[in-house]
């Protein structure tokens, strides 16, 4: 059955209606009822009858036609990419694989890592740009692979949020323990989770305008560190002391090769968050003008705010410094250590609330992403059909719903052995960022082959990865090493002495087993054996925010000469900000 005019239709319908959608149908009656009014089902057309399409067609359109407001600006989207993803990862998780791997391996891991999210984020770019749809990269699973692969993709990815968010208020409440730990850490808990959910029931822009400032203060202390390190391992801090490399002739490789790949694992999370650019392009004013600066920031901040300040760890903290060896919380942030170590005494608890900040900026994305990919698999029809509510704010409400329900695992932080609970549910996604950056690689690879079966040409592209095709493909294999190095570090940890342990293998290994299962239980329910869709079959129109080619392409010429008229500093300036 051909669906084209019909789709074509609902597509040019729906992106007008998110421009100009309003929050009530009528301007009369009190504020009261207004308000109630605003958490009733959206007036789009998300709800059109789909019974006589195909499962990926009804994905596509049901992505297409959401409810979603489009109300991030420029300032959000840049501060998102800028600075969305650090987080515990970076600030107290580098300490850890500092120990393990030492020095060297941090920045062999990060760069490394740091190479293959610079592909992979121009690649989820170009698609995003081409296709600003609810859901992102999960979304893309089913439209380029297969319904049963956007399923696993997408309930996995949700998984990792859903869990991600209590272990960051707890890790909130830790940040306060620094200074008091007289007060039961559930007092925080609550605090906290209240804050966090009264900023996303503002709707996106609640969410963007937070991320903003949390983001600059994030921005400040980071660079404000590596100017800090600067002077301490130059000798100018408080004891004069020469730092130089006398930690890197200690123990550049505490562990040896080893070591090097079990830090692997530690880089993949602290950058994890970098995709949050994609997720957040259906509620972009102007995707095609705002989403391939965003797309650039990926170089800064790999670059500046992990490399360097990584760089300045790597030179200032031993790697068997007493702190590293089985502390948590902010005790055990090599930041804050370096810090101590340098002989200032107040700045540690200045940087101990820039930790809170960021944590705080943590939980606020992952309900944020959450909320937003559940809210796609319900309108792919891959999730209940509740979960595809938005109301007329452009609130996915039970998406919020579901993360405030788990949410709620964060008073887990009163139990005696909350530690051992929150490692085993982290377990079950905690390869959840390698599968959702693969999946990005995957299917832009298999869009450019369409494009190319298609006879479709590249100019239809307003922005295109600057690592092309090639960097998806490289992308891929530095994504299956990863996880075979994985596989290795598990079922043989460091310390193990060769012997296999159970234990370390499913709680660092149990996220493949999950999305298998994900993908098996999806196919033997949907009775849908096809592995992927055939490159002719796929759709390249369904959700494009522009398919007149020739108006993209007069835009651009236009851009290109009014960019050619400006000094050589503006440009490269508007290239990269």
């Amino acid at each position: 059955m051909d669906h084209t005019k019909e789709k074509d239709e609902i597509t040019s319908f729906s992106f007008q209606s998110q421009e100009g959608t309003t929050s009530d149908d009528s301007q009369s009656g009190s504020k009261w009822q207004h308000f109630k009014d605003t958490f009733k089902r959206a007036n789009g057309i998300s709800h059109i009858d789909k019974g006589n399409l195909d499962d990926i067609e009804r994905a596509n359109l049901g992505t297409t036609t959401g409810d979603l407001h489009r109300e991030l600006k420029n300032k959000h989207i840049q501060m998102i990419a800028l600075g969305g993803s650090i987080g515990t990862g970076l600030l107290i998780g580098s300490g850890g694989a500092l120990h393990t791997g030492g020095p060297a391996a941090l920045l062999i891991a990060w760069g490394l890592v740091g190479t293959m999210v610079f592909c992979v984020i121009h690649s989820l770019g170009e698609m995003c740009v081409a296709f600003p749809v609810n859901g992102a990269f999960s979304t893309y699973a089913t439209r380029f692979v297969d319904s049963s692969w956007g399923f696993a993709v997408g309930w996995n990815y949700a998984l990792m949020w859903l869990i991600v968010l209590p272990l960051e208020l707890v890790a909130a409440s830790m940040c306060i323990q620094y200074w008091n730990s007289n007060i039961n850490p559930a007092a925080w808990v609550v605090l906290f989770y209240l804050f966090i959910f009264a900023i996303n029931l503002f709707g996106v822009k609640g969410y963007g305008e937070a991320e903003f400032y949390l983001t600059i203060f994030k921005v400040i202390a980071i660079v404000g560190f590596i100017i800090l390190g600067v002077v301490l391992v130059c000798g100018g801090g408080p004891t004069h002391e020469f730092v130089g490399n006398k930690n890197w002739k200690v123990g550049a490789f505490a562990n040896g090769f080893k070591g090097v790949a079990t830090t692997f694992i530690t880089a993949s999370y602290s950058l994890a968050g970098s995709e949050m650019v994609g997720l957040a392009s259906a509620e972009v004013a102007n995707p095609r003008k705002h989403l391939p600066k965003a797309v650039r920031q990926v170089f800064w901040r790999i670059f500046l705010f992990y490399f360097l300040s990584l760089t300045m760890i790597g030179l200032l903290v031993p790697y068997d410094h007493p702190s590293l060896l089985g502390a948590s919380g902010t005790s055990a942030s090599p930041f804050v250590i370096a810090i101590q170590e340098g002989g200032i005494k107040a700045l540690p608890s200045i940087f101990n609330a820039c930790i809170l900040i960021s944590v705080i900026s943590v939980g606020n994305s992952a309900v944020f992403g959450c909320s937003r990919t559940i809210q796609s698999l319900g309108a792919q029809g891959l999730a209940p059909e509740i979960f595809a509510f938005v109301d007329r704010k452009g609130r996915p409400l039970a998406g919020l719903a579901l993360s405030a329900v788990f949410g709620l695992l964060c008073f887990l932080s009163a139990y005696h052995d909350e530690g051992t609970v929150f490692g085993w549910l982290l377990s079950v996604s905690g390869l959840a960022t390698i599968f959702s950056w693969g999946n990005i690689a995957l299917c832009h690879v298999r869009f450019r082959l369409a494009m190319r079966v298609q006879n479709r040409s590249l100019e239809e592209l307003s922005f295109t990865s600057i690592a092309g095709i090639w960097g998806s493909i490289y992308s891929i294999g530095f994504l299956c090493l990863v996880l075979g190095v994985q596989f290795w570090t598990a079922l043989f940890p460091l310390g193990s002495n060769g012997h296999a342990s159970a234990e370390s293998f499913f709680q660092n290994y149990l996220g493949s087993v999950v999305i298998l299962i994900f993908y098996i239980g999806h196919k033997l329910y949907s009775r849908n054996w096809r592995i992927y869709l055939k490159l002719e079959e796929i759709d390249l129109d369904t959700g494009r925010r522009v398919v007149d080619i020739e108006l993209i392409k007069a835009e651009i010429e236009e851009e290109k000469a009014a960019n050619r008229l400006k000094p050589m500093y503006k440009r490269i300036w508007n290239y990269w900000f």
